[in-house]
């Protein structure tokens, strides 16, 4: 219940609306509020606030608020469609999920709510000596954290929507899934092992990519009727009708039909993939932005260049992993997960950019020195993949650039022709 919940409240804050709406609860509560200080006897220790002052600031901010609001709403969804454009629609999620710029929608919505709420009360005698005292203190508090949003949403605005700063974003994003899953390739489960009678397979019920998997109430579930389940997908998978999201084995007699309808439903399937678990998307994503940069139309190397950067440094979080490598924990050991294959993550990061970038002998050099860079973590599966990758992205450089020293160049980097 709780993960549910969890998964819920991540994709609500996902909406525009959703922080601007709480906002404006705590706005409506804080003008409320001040009334209950006329009940505390403290009208003797307040000064005397004048009422036409409070009314002022207060005119004030609600007739600057409005305004602020709608043109930070043009001014983000402008943002949103420069990220859509330059980059790759797949960023627009994380580029709408800004705190700063969310935060500041919200603080600019709730002060002009504020303003009105507590215009009427005053102007409708709310409001004693120690009420208005305490509103005025509100108004103040308020007004400072106007100020102080704006000079920082400014800061972000300027930023927001640029190339640049989208792949720093979805960077991070992929950082923080990809991080998750190397600490825990099985999701805390068992990895798969051995053979597996396949006669109880269970279908997805829906046609989509696989966006979360319950593994605490499948382990609940193979502890109350002994079962033994396979899980066949992970998140970021596409399944459909005929696919088997997952087999499992029990020697009690149950009813079959409900089994496969139970674990159904601990595997959420959606119409896209999300950042949250999927440690593929990121990887995907900032190679559509090399691809995009890297078409005839744009022409931009340099991005493309900036995102091999990136990926270097997510690969790397597998250096990290084996110098702080841990026992990971099983604690769901009625479940087996696959795991990504090496091969995956390489094609997914470098395969699109070895294909789009072929005739451009500078792209092809920063390739090949990120290959060699990555060759150096001590894993076996990567090196055998970063190889295999040089190999294939030499191969195209070959067939896409006629000038044959930019070929020489090119070849010394190579880590296969130095094994």
């Amino acid at each position: 219940m709780k993960k549910k919940l969890l998964i819920f409240y991540r994709r609500i804050r996902e909406h525009l609306w959703f922080r601007p709406f709480l906002f404006c609860l705590f706005s409506v509560a804080g003008a409320l509020i001040a009334h209950q200080a006329d009940g505390i006897g403290i009208n003797d220790l307040v000064p005397a606030i004048d009422k036409e002052s409070i009314g002022g600031l207060l005119n004030t901010i609600s007739a600057s608020m409005l305004v602020i609001s709608i043109f930070a709403v043009a001014s983000m969804l402008s943002a949103f469609s420069s990220a859509s454009g330059t980059a790759t629609p797949r960023s627009f999620k994380i580029v709408v999920t800004d705190d700063v710029s969310q935060n500041a929608l919200s603080v600019f919505i709730g002060a002009f709510i504020f303003s009105i709420v507590a215009t009427i009360a005053l102007d409708n005698g709310y409001y004693e000596k120690a009420g208005r005292f305490i509103l005025f203190l509100f108004t103040l508090i308020l007004f400072a954290i106007v100020i102080l949003t704006f000079l920082r949403w400014v800061d972000r605005i300027s930023r927001l929507g640029r190339l640049e700063h989208t792949i720093n974003q979805v960077e991070t994003v992929a950082l923080k899934s990809l991080s998750a899953y190397i600490k825990n390739p099985s999701l805390k489960a068992l990895p798969i092992n051995g053979k597996f009678h396949e006669e109880n397979a269970v279908l997805a019920n829906s046609i989509g990519y696989i966006q979360h998997i319950n593994l605490e109430y499948l382990q609940s579930l193979a502890e109350e009727f002994e079962l033994k389940i396979r899980l066949n997908c992970i998140p970021g998978k596409f399944v459909h009708n005929n696919f088997a999201i997952a087999h499992f084995i029990t020697n009690k007699d149950i009813d079959l039909d409900k089994i496969k309808e139970k674990i159904n439903n601990a595997i959420l399937v959606g119409e896209t993939r999300l950042f949250d678990e999927d440690p593929r998307f990121g990887l995907i994503s900032l190679t559509e932005i090399a691809s995009r940069a890297l078409s005839p139309g744009i022409n931009d190397p340099g991005t493309a260049i900036q995102i091999i950067g990136s990926h270097e440094r997510l690969f790397f979080l597998w250096r990290k992993e084996l110098e702080n490598s841990n026992e990971t924990e099983v604690a769901y050991n009625r479940i087996e997960v696959p795991e990504i294959s090496m091969e995956d993550f390489f094609d997914d990061a470098f395969r699109p950019i070895a294909r789009d970038g072929a005739d451009n002998i500078e792209v092809m050099l920063r390739l090949q020195k990120a290959f060699n860079s990555i060759a150096t973590i001590n894993n076996s599966d990567i090196k055998e993949s970063a190889i295999r990758n040089s190999k294939d992205a030499f191969e195209r450089a070959q067939k896409a650039i006629k000038f044959k020293h930019d070929i020489n160049i090119l070849e010394k980097q190579c880590i296969f022709k130095n094994e």
